[in-house]
């Protein structure tokens, strides 16, 4: 009986397993990183945009295809219900980036991705709460517009804008 279950457990994972796809795709097109400013959010983008490019094997610091990013947040308070009872601070965070061939100096990809999320607020500023919520929602909100933008870069071709 041990043996028939044990079969049945093998051949179900081969089946399984020959299902299954893996889908490493290999890009013959590889992207250096400009310089980023903009102080600590600048330096949060920069390095989980060129994580992710050397995790997906798209980062070459030879490149001759190079992404220029800028990343704003700004944020406003807004009160959600009839009762004036809830206050809320939305953060939108703005990421603009260019993908600039340097070799035949021509621009392959201008764009710009907007996220945004809230949080309710706590009435003073003493409260950690608030920073808190302020800096993930930040770090949140930085790590998916960069995962945006690599499946932007993967689905651009090499041409120039005209």
């Amino acid at each position: 009986m041990f043996k028939i279950r044990l079969s049945i457990l093998l051949l179900t994972s081969f089946f399984i397993f020959s299902c299954s796809n893996n889908q490493i795709n290999s890009s013959n097109q590889k992207f250096a990183v400009a310089y980023i400013g903009g102080g600590f959010d600048g330096l949060l983008l920069k390095n989980y945009l060129m994580s992710s490019l050397k995790n997906l094997d798209l980062y070459d610091p030879y490149s001759d295809y190079e992404i220029k990013a800028s990343i704003k947040h700004s944020s406003n308070l807004y009160i959600t219900n009839i009762d004036n009872t809830s206050d809320r601070e939305k953060i939108n965070t703005t990421l603009a980036f260019q993908v600039i061939n340097n070799f035949s100096n021509c621009q392959i990809l201008n764009d710009k991705i907007d996220i945004s999320q809230f949080y309710i607020y706590a009435s003073a500023d003493k409260f950690l709460s608030n920073q808190m919520a302020l800096r993930k929602i930040k770090k949140d909100n930085t790590a998916s517009s960069v995962n945006m933008l690599i499946k932007k870069l993967r689905n651009t071709g090499n041409k120039c804008d005209e």
